[in-house]
């Protein structure tokens, strides 16, 4: 296979993983006989510095003629967000490729790692089940993309924001959820609160009629509260989520705290034809640019995304992801993933690595999966 990936790093730590993530990209490029050629970008404050715009056309052109996007982060330092440079640098960024890409649907998985219940931030009997979700979140509708209003009535101020939907921002939505489900344990909650709104009302009714068309795949309705606390109470249930842009926005946010870091997440956005944006979801850690201690993973994770949903390369995804969980289990850490318990026997059997080192550490549990699925494949092949 031959793909054009559009890469942009952006500022801080995004040039740093951006850079490992790539490395992957190139042994799966070897292994599984793939050629990703690489188109790359700037964005954020980078693009800032050599253009005066934060997402320029010239970079828009380049993801234009690639099929996919692997994202880095942008964004300044604190004590600089004044500067024209990073004024609104991220919603700039972002929200213009959205835009311009019609992004309709986000998709966060959340991984609890066998190893690292450590800094899970829930009791270890919680998490006997495991917990392995993805979330499916709707973009372009619901209050965010309503009709705003703020004024006064009769001397008292008030405020509104319209939540709309349409069933085809619903059935697309729908869709990816059955789909991304199909890949998985084939088992999809849809969350809405058809209770009391009722946009959530054509919500559900719309989700029972996609279903028709994926009858492989079990489908359940649940209220947004009390998907809330069942994530709390009992995460393990859960398979794929699918649900409105605002309620996707908690809940996914939600979600990601059960890794027990952002460093161990990934995220994509995609529209209806396929075409993908793939990033990590935490920020450009500036404090710590440059000084090769960031997490590489959550960038590896997003460009294994990539592979599943706009390629549609599943072994070579999950090579990725297993990959990662094996370097995890293998005990290797960075700085952000290392546990603070005063367990000296479980931190003795951690090993604190930076950027590059814990790249290392996948790229050798990657060669010994590949080198086992060529093995099984010559031996079936006899």
């Amino acid at each position: 296979m031959q793909r054009t990936i559009a890469v942009l790093p952006g500022d801080g730590i995004g040039p740093e993983v951006m850079k490992e993530a790539l490395r992957v990209l190139e042994v799966v490029a070897d292994k599984f006989g793939h050629e990703f050629r690489i188109n790359e970008g700037v964005a954020g404050g980078a693009a800032y510095e050599k253009y005066g715009a934060h997402l320029p056309q010239e970079t828009l052109d380049v993801c234009k003629a690639s099929d996919a996007i692997l994202f880095g982060s942008v964004g300044g330092p604190i004590n600089e967000m004044h500067l024209p440079k990073w004024v609104d640098c991220e919603r700039n960024s972002i929200l213009t490729l959205r835009k311009t890409f019609n992004f309709a649907v986000n998709l966060r998985p959340a991984k609890v790692y066998k190893g690292m219940e450590g800094i899970c931030p829930l009791k270890a009997e919680v998490l006997e089940k495991g917990v392995d979700m993805l979330i499916v979140r709707e973009l372009l509708g619901d209050a965010y993309f309503g009709r705003h209003e703020r004024g006064e009535r009769n001397g008292i101020r008030f405020a509104q924001d319209e939540s709309e939907y349409t069933e085809d921002q619903v059935r697309t939505a729908a869709h990816a959820g059955f789909k991304a489900a199909r890949l998985r344990g084939k088992r999809l909650t849809s969350v809405d609160k058809a209770n009391v709104l009722t946009a959530s009302r054509l919500w559900r009714e719309v989700v029972k009629e996609v279903s028709s068309e994926y009858p492989d795949v079990q489908l359940e309705d649940m209220l947004v509260d009390n998907c809330a606390m069942q994530l709390i109470r009992d995460p393990g249930q859960f398979d794929v989520i699918v649900t409105s842009n605002m309620f996707g926005d908690i809940l996914s946010d939600a979600a990601a705290a059960l890794p027990g870091s952002l460093g161990l997440c990934a995220s994509a956005s995609m529209n209806d034809s396929g075409f993908g944006l793939y990033e990590p979801p935490g920020g450009s850690a500036q404090d710590i640019a440059g000084k090769g201690i960031a997490n590489p993973i959550a960038q590896i994770l997003s460009a294994a995304l990539l592979l599943r949903y706009s390629f549609g390369l599943e072994q070579e995804a999950r090579a990725i992801e297993d990959a990662v969980e094996a370097a995890l289990k293998a005990g290797y850490r960075t700085s952000d993933i290392k546990r603070t318990t005063s367990d000296t026997k479980s931190k003795d059997e951690e090993k604190l690595v930076g950027t590059v080192e814990m790249t290392n550490a996948i790229l050798v549990e990657l060669e010994k999966l590949t080198a086992s699925v060529k093995k099984k494949e010559a031996v079936a092949a006899k």
